[in-house]
């Protein structure tokens, strides 16, 4: 058996989200969720709340993300940030 990425869906509710997705996505995701639902037990009826899981899944492993942000919180914290313009 194939594993996923994401693993079971916390059991919270759920929060409304409006979004356009182009048709091929959308059919990804549905089959995304279909399949993780036969992996977990899970039902997911809704394949829009995979959304959330996957976004948060994405930003945590995205190591250019991360080194982008640990950058960005050094120069806060040691420096005074100058905006373009001021000198």
């Amino acid at each position: 058996m194939v594993k996923l990425k994401l693993g079971p869906l916390p059991d919270d509710k759920p929060v409304k989200v409006s979004i356009e997705l182009p048709a091929k996505l959308h059919r990804d995701l549905v089959d995304y969720a279909e399949i993780l639902g036969r992996q977990s037990g899970q039902t997911v009826e809704v394949p829009a709340r995979l959304i959330v899981p996957m976004l948060e899944r994405f930003i945590a492993t995205d190591r250019g993300f991360a080194k982008a942000r640990r950058s960005v919180s050094e120069n806060r914290r040691g420096q005074d940030i100058v905006l373009p313009g001021e000198q």
